[in-house]
């Protein structure tokens, strides 16, 4: 299974094709006190509607209409190019009361998913959902800052799932949600133009047998952030255990020269904090993520590299590397963004992005040494309406190999415009912690 298969359930569109389609969701420390300054950032987020983006996270609760649009591409060498085109539409009451259909549409994707609130119980919530389309599952071989186009292939994808999501801290503002997950996903892969299917020194490249693969998932989500570009206020710590099982697992490539496993397993964990300062309106993004893996291979490892946030549920951002460029079975991942707001209404912004990782790299694939870094300067427009924003990064990647040595460049541009409505559960928060800052001055 394709790596972007590990935490995430939103549908993209890639380069040229528009695939992928899971290219797609609290300082309270039990009953000791805060300062006073943490107790009024716990308040602000808590008057959040906590909710992850997809079925990955909990059931979202609030009406939305949302058209996101992303590229990433290298300024100089020839590397993987990351995209997205979906549309997001999420319909509480929807077919009746304690419903909510979810429908996430890309152009030659489709994802759907329909929840249960309190099916189960107060606190219980169940999902089922289906989801088909092309280009899914393909995978971009990259080795060494190389892209080896002639041993990259097509994968489509269909399958559906259940999921089961717990609220254990129902007394509390910031949910705290268990989730259980099974997923059966029917893996066809076809060659790309560039496949080798012609002889390579006597031999083709074989592609992976087609065939279902088995997903099962188990975690928490203390917080979330709604699906937004740039959302005003968020907060996550999160913990995760997947487990793939595959149908035919064996070798493929040229001579059977690469394996796919028959398990694999993955452990990972995030922290994240969006925050907009109260008086000078500075945005700022600061996270850890972390994971490794047992029976690691190329489909279902982590991938590191680029900078759009919504080509997975958990984004692995280094500016200035190829999208999802480095594969990982075990990394740690420290990144920020700090945005300061210029304009008559504070509608432009200038913007600085930072990562840096260690990354032990799959078996076949990486670069020497295990630390990657990059920085990125950039800038955006929201409307005075709320109705849409842009934001645009270029990016340089200190330790990217590339043709000429060490550094990489590259560009990212993300849009979104919202059809729905512009008071989202994030501005209230945000309004209401700003009057309870007002008033405590």
């Amino acid at each position: 299974m394709n790596q972007i298969k590990q935490f995430q359930n939103q549908p993209v569109a890639r380069f040229k094709k528009f695939p992928n389609k899971n290219i797609m969701t609290a300082f309270r420390n039990q009953n000791l006190p805060l300062p006073p300054i943490c107790s009024r950032l716990l308040a602000g987020v808590a008057s959040l509607a906590l909710v992850g983006f997809t079925a990955s996270a909990q059931i979202d609760p609030a009406p939305r209409q949302l058209l996101h649009l992303g590229a990433n591409a290298s300024l100089t060498d020839s590397g993987p190019m990351g995209a997205y085109a979906f549309y997001y539409w999420n319909m509480p009451n929807v077919p009746t009361t304690n419903e909510v259909l979810r429908l996430v549409i890309a152009p030659v994707y489709v994802d759907a998913n329909l929840g249960f609130q309190h099916l189960l119980g107060k606190n219980t919530d169940l999902a089922v959902g289906a989801f088909g389309g092309m280009y899914a599952n393909s995978y971009q071989e990259v080795d060494h800052g190389h892209w080896f186009k002639r041993e990259s292939f097509d994968g489509d994808s269909g399958g559906f799932d259940v999921s089961l999501y717990q609220r254990f801290n129902p007394d509390q503002h910031i949910p705290l949600t268990g989730v259980l997950r099974a997923t059966m996903d029917y893996n066809a892969f076809d060659t790309t133009d560039n496949t080798a299917t012609v002889k390579n020194n006597g031999t083709a490249f074989v592609l992976p047998e087609n065939q279902p693969i088995m997903t099962y998932r188990a975690g928490f989500r203390w917080g979330g952030k709604e699906p937004m570009l740039t959302p005003i206020l968020g907060m996550e710590v999160s913990g995760w255990y997947e487990l793939d099982q595959r149908t035919s697992p064996g070798g493929y490539g040229f001579s059977n020269d690469r394996e796919l496993e028959r398990v694999s397993q993955r452990f990972f964990a995030r922290a994240q904090l969006n925050y907009t300062t109260l008086e000078s309106k500075h945005y700022v993004v600061a996270g850890l993520q972390g994971g490794t893996m047992i029976n690691a291979d190329r489909l279902s490892a982590y991938r590191l590299g680029g900078v759009l946030p919504y080509t997975k549920e958990f984004p692995l951002p280094i500016p200035g590397y190829y999208f999802q460029e480095l594969s990982a079975k075990s990394f740690g991942l420290a990144y920020g963004t700090y945005a300061i707001p210029f304009g008559a209404e504070d509608q432009w912004n200038i913007m600085g992005s930072a990562s840096a990782a260690l990354v032990d790299y799959v078996d076949g694939t990486g670069q020497p040494g295990a630390f990657n870094s990059g920085v990125g300067v950039g800038g955006g427009y929201s409307a005075p309406s709320r109705r849409w924003k842009i934001l645009s990064l270029v990016g340089y990647g200190f330790e990217a190999e590339r043709e000429h040595g060490r550094g990489g460049y590259s560009v990212a541009v993300a849009f979104q415009y919202n059809f729905g409505s512009t008071r989202t559960a994030g501005l209230e928060g945000y309004e209401a912690l700003q009057e309870m800052h007002t008033v405590a001055k």
